[in-house]
């Protein structure tokens, strides 16, 4: 009997926790569920990022339309609404949501452009296909799965595999095959109409710094569709780097002594506020969005005056880079890399972390994009902001009086980092307490290495610099455009050039020591492609039309350049017509929504002109126009052996100031500092 009970306890028992796992485990899917809905955003303002949601719908929409056709996205972002909309919106009303897709057909070979519009949920149908079109003769960017295409393609090719063993490489697994965009087309290459990538071969070895040791002098063209090569070229053998270039901390032991800990604290927490999308900060406020070309674009920047939030720029992004390299050799004459363009800098920016790329202080945000396959994934922690300290933002000290005003500058800064192959940007936008904003990029990465037989300068220094033994940096150039859409106290804008001139000796001046600024408008957009002049202390503005300060000048904004330098390929080079943009500083156009890139909207594969040079050919009028202002700002990079193994960082940039839309300093209202005595 009593064994009876005891098993019957114990059944019970049983029971009793397999309802309490059961209990659990439904607790956990009802959890798990809303959590998932939880996830769910809903788009509250018209220039919201697409949501995962989105993109699924409107991808989902895009392949039925091709059922049968093996189609990829290199591009699936949010279709700007009408500026208008955008700028008349009030919170809690309706607003119109558009995906906006560029399709490739791998299995034709062609390329179109959709625009899909989602409707409400109480609608039939989630999502209506409002634009289709063929866009003819184009390749859109490199996607990320046709890098592995382009090496699997490569490493199989016996022409390859036979350079490998005629420079004693046998183990194939040891070498790096590295996808390049075309750049330059041969006529051939032009009139086959193939989808191309060109390929580079690194040898790895057992270590993880592969760019230390190029396979130079082979290079292979590889035809992405058919998976073959459509060319192939060996130039004979050149000697590998001997030396180990991997730059981690075991393989650079002993390392010197680390610096004492700086803690960056803000025990109040941070002084920007984030709703949504939407980002305040000491008078400024502006939204912020993810793309998958441009990278991070800033809209709607104003800046509070009294009780008025004024307009200064509706959109603000990188439009477009080159980066030239200035050997002859065909197999290095065609790497001219248009990181926008070609490769999509918003899909290859990379997580940043506190502490490293972003000071501990600093806040992480994720984006939410689509891949090549066009399914949404997160991309955590891309965009940083942060406050930082700079010094004194003004300062002075009166003899007479003894006294000191001095107030700290403290900036806003809102940053995210690419990786396009060798070479890593940051874009930075910098936010002023006197209403002024920088832009600057950060040049970080390694130098594109050319393999060389030299071991001492004496025997190579053409066409680069000899960095390390058997190591050449090529010379080369990086080229940045911004596109920026200014709206100064509104649309109805003009673009001034502003210099400085001496003036002759003569009975008004005697000494020769007079100079005047003179300001004068620029009324076409071809009157507006202009150069930087440190003979002049060039500068330009763009100002209101319809506003003017109470001195009774036009408000405005001035663009206020930093380092800069000159696209050096000759007038009938080849790339001066694929960069166009880089051939002159400072462009104005009219605004129109579609013109967004610097270098046009399809550069990959294409040797013709496109972009800036064809926006200007119209050479619409400019005074009292809606207007946007191009601005192309570059280096030139030299290599020296202090750049290798990986280069310190390089800056380059430029600055817009208001100039008159303010009626005084406005950062002169900032409270005094608490200075901080230290006991001895």
């Amino acid at each position: 009997m009593l064994q009876i009970l005891s098993q019957l306890f114990s059944k019970r028992r049983k029971q009793f926790w397999l309802s309490i796992a059961m209990f659990i485990v439904v607790a956990i899917a009802i959890g798990s569920i809303q959590i998932s809905l939880a996830r769910i955003v809903t788009p509250t303002h018209p220039l919201d990022s697409l949501t995962a949601q989105e993109i699924t719908a409107a991808v989902a929409l895009i392949k039925q339309k091709m059922p049968q056709q093996e189609i990829h996205f290199p591009i699936v972002a949010l279709n700007e609404p009408d500026k208008t909309e955008v700028l008349n919106f009030k919170p809690g009303r309706p607003f119109k949501r558009e995906v906006f897709a560029v399709v490739y057909d791998r299995s034709q070979n062609k390329t179109y452009e959709a625009v899909v519009t989602l409707k409400p949920k109480t609608k039939a149908k989630a999502a209506v296909l409002s634009s289709w079109q063929e866009i003819p003769g184009v390749q859109p960017a490199i996607m990320e799965p046709e890098y592995e295409i382009a090496a699997a393609v490569t490493k199989a090719d016996p022409r390859w595999q036979a350079a490998m063993r005629k420079r004693g490489i046998t183990d194939f697994k040891q070498v790096v095959v590295e996808g390049w965009a075309v750049g330059l087309v041969t006529e051939a290459e032009k009139s086959s109409g193939a989808r191309l990538c060109r390929t580079l071969s690194y040898f790895k070895g057992d270590r993880w710094n592969y760019y230390g040791t190029p396979i130079e002098g082979v290079v292979a063209t590889v035809d992405l569709n058919a998976k073959k090569l459509a060319s192939f070229s060996d130039t004979g053998v050149v000697a590998l780097s001997k030396e180990n270039w991997d730059y981690d901390p075991r393989s650079l032991s002993p390392l010197r002594t680390a610096a004492k800990l700086l803690k960056i604290l803000q025990p109040n927490g941070h002084t920007f506020k984030l709703n949504g999308n939407e980002v305040s900060w000491q008078g400024w406020k502006f939204r912020y969005m993810m793309h998958p070309r441009d990278g991070l674009i800033l809209y709607q920047m104003q800046h509070e005056d009294g009780r008025e939030f004024r307009p200064v720029m509706y959109r603000a992004s990188l439009s477009e880079m080159v980066v030239p390299y200035g050997d002859p050799n065909p197999q290095w004459s065609f790497r001219n890399a248009f990181d926008v363009g070609e490769y999509n800098f918003g899909t290859l920016t990379n997580t940043q972390e506190l502490g490293k790329e972003v000071p501990e202080n600093g806040v992480l945000l994720d984006a939410v994009l689509a891949d090549s396959q066009g399914k949404p994934y997160a991309m955590p922690d891309v965009i940083g902001i942060y406050e930082k300290d700079n010094g004194v933002l003004w300062k002075h000290y009166d003899y007479r009086s003894e006294r000191k005003d001095v107030r700290r500058d403290r900036q806003l800064i809102v940053t995210t980092t690419a990786a396009i192959g060798n070479y890593d940007y940051a874009i930075n936008w910098i936010f002023h307490q006197d209403g002024s904003l920088d832009v600057r990029a950060d040049l970080h990465g390694i130098v594109l290495a050319q393999g060389s037989d030299s071991v001492t300068t004496a025997n190579r220094d053409t066409y680069g610099k000899l960095i390390a033994k058997n190591i050449v940096g090529v010379n080369h150039q990086h080229f940045f455009n911004f596109r920026l859409d200014l709206d100064v106290d509104g649309e109805a804008n003009m673009p001034m050039e502003m210099t400085v001139q001496s003036l002759p000796i003569g009975a008004n001046n005697p000494q020769g020591n007079a100079f005047v600024a003179k300001d004068a408008p620029l009324t076409t957009e071809k009157s507006a492609v202009r150069d930087l002049s440190m003979a002049e202390n060039r500068k330009w503005a763009i100002a209101s039309t319809t506003r003017k300060n109470q001195l009774g000048a036009p408000t405005s904004y001035m663009l206020m350049p930093s380092g800069n330098t000159v696209f050096f390929p000759r007038q009938d080079a080849t790339i001066r017509d694929r960069a166009g943009f880089a051939t002159h500083h400072f462009w104005v156009t009219k605004y129109k929504p579609k013109e967004l890139h610097a270098g046009g909207e399809y550069p990959n594969q294409s040797n013709s002109q496109q972009g800036l040079p064809t926006l200007v050919a119209d050479n619409e009028p400019l005074i009292g126009q809606d207007l946007v202002a191009w601005y192309t700002f570059g280096t030139t990079h030299v290599p020296r052996p202090e750049d290798w193994p990986v280069m310190p960082v390089h800056h380059a940039g430029f600055k817009l100031m208001p100039i008159g839309f303010f009626t005084r300093n406005p950062a002169i209202n900032l409270p005094e500092s608490t200075p901080i005595n230290h006991s001895s």
